[in-house]
């Protein structure tokens, strides 16, 4: 019985022993599993529509169409005869069902006036907007030690001062004090230092078509 008691007294112990670690380990919770990355979010596509074209900045009561200038045509509500048009070479256009009509020398307003005129035959009350695009008929040219030099659309009256702007200021070694303006066969003379503080505003005249302002 002593033997007996005593292999008993030792397997109680062992499992006695056993035990807590035993717990231990069935209480620790299973190994986190690695998560997969998340799938990169794609950029949202917008589809952007492309640049309208940016009608001329006339005056369309004063402006005079010539030849290249181009224009757009708008009859309300036909927009089979309605479109963008260039002024011919003799000062006409060509429009569905009238065919040829002048546009040279008229203001976008009688252009538009001409037009309601000639439909009224094949429309019942036309009603027509005329809208200048592109000025190619009037321009003027800089040169010299200027940044933009080129030629430049005459849209609206732009004087000497105005121009000289535009195209963006001067070089370096640009003489502000000598700047020529060329019309045909007269020369007219232009300081800019005198025009910024004020002084001799008359020679800042305004341009004409075919002027060439040269800044030495």
């Amino acid at each position: 019985m002593r033997g007996f008691s005593s292999m008993g007294l030792a397997l109680a112990l062992c499992l006695v022993t056993a035990s807590p670690w035993l717990t231990a380990q069935e209480a620790q919770p299973p190994a986190a599993q690695p998560q997969p990355a998340p799938e990169p979010v794609k950029p949202e596509v917008v589809e952007t529509t492309k640049p309208m074209t940016v009608p001329a900045a006339v005056d369309p009561n004063s402006y005079k169409l010539g030849p290249d200038d181009v224009v757009f045509v708008r009859v309300w509500r036909e927009p089979d005869l309605s479109g963008t048009v260039a002024v011919r070479p003799d000062g006409k256009i060509t429009l569905p069902l009238i065919n040829e009509i002048q546009a040279s020398g008229l203001t976008p307003v009688q252009l538009g006036a001409e037009v309601t005129k000639a439909l009224s035959k094949f429309v019942n009350n036309p009603q027509v907007m005329v809208a200048v695009q592109a000025v190619r008929s009037k321009r003027y040219y800089m040169s010299g030690e200027i940044l933009r030099a080129g030629a430049y659309p005459l849209a609206s009256p732009t004087t000497v001062f105005e121009a000289l702007t535009m195209a963006g200021g001067f070089h370096e070694f640009a003489n502000k004090k000598k700047i020529t303006i060329i019309r045909g066969g007269k020369r007219f003379r232009f300081n800019w230092n005198q025009v910024v503080k004020g002084k001799n505003l008359e020679q800042n005249i305004l341009l004409e078509s075919g002027d060439q302002v040269i800044v030495p």
